[in-house]
């Protein structure tokens, strides 16, 4: 399997702990380094530019990163790497916070950096319209079968801590002055109070694939 994006080889350990045969390709050298250091064999290029040498895949994936691929030049270069019958499947992980959250989340973003466009819920709602780029990025490299969407629901529950350490990592939140973070930290965290101190969060993991014809 062939990882695009692998960042820090989350993904790309699970399909390891599978007994696949992964490697990954990721841009950026420190994510690289330690997926490294972790058992993930990892070269550093942008998919769009880097050498496959030869070499071919059964699987191509992407976990939570095509968006950061242009889907036509993407899905191009899957097929050219991918084995005859090969399958190409991108996906991401959409999830949903609890309405009371959600609004505390809303509001303290709001607090802390007043007048921006960034609305959490919206952001959930932006993610179809990277299903169908992806999609359509297929279908225009016309070198695969008809791009299926595929869903599997699932839930998470966090406690407090474990979700306010999760939070930094979110888009609209990774370059955030480490004030207003704090900020929006604190609302989400007393929300979280309110509910007992721990949250179940719904997530619903969105893969948009396809075959190689």
């Amino acid at each position: 399997m062939l990882d695009v994006g692998t960042g820090t080889g989350i993904a790309a350990r699970q399909l390891q702990a599978l007994r696949c045969r992964v490697l990954g390709v990721e841009p950026d050298e420190r994510m690289a380094e330690f997926a490294r250091t972790t058992g993930v064999d990892v070269e550093v290029a942008t998919f769009e530019d880097w050498d496959p040498a030869g070499r071919t895949f059964d699987v191509v994936v992407a976990a939570q990163a095509w968006h950061w691929v242009d889907p036509v030049v993407g899905a191009a270069k899957a097929a050219r790497v991918l084995r005859s019958g090969g399958r190409l499947a991108v996906f991401w992980h959409v999830s949903q916070l609890p309405e009371q959250v959600a609004d505390a989340f809303a509001v303290a973003y709001e607090r802390a950096v007043p007048g921006t466009s960034f609305d959490f819920r919206a952001a959930v709602a932006g993610y179809q319209r990277m299903f169908d780029l992806a999609a359509d990025g297929i279908r225009r490299a016309e070198a695969f079968t008809e791009p299926e969407e595929w869903r599997f629901d699932w839930a998470q529950t966090y406690t407090r801590g474990a979700y306010l350490d999760l939070m930094p990592t979110q888009g609209g939140l990774t370059r955030l002055p480490p004030d207003a973070l704090a900020e929006v930290l604190h609302g989400v965290g007393q929300a979280i109070d309110a509910k007992g101190g721990t949250i179940t969060v719904p997530y619903t993991t969105v893969a948009v694939t396809s075959v190689l014809r």
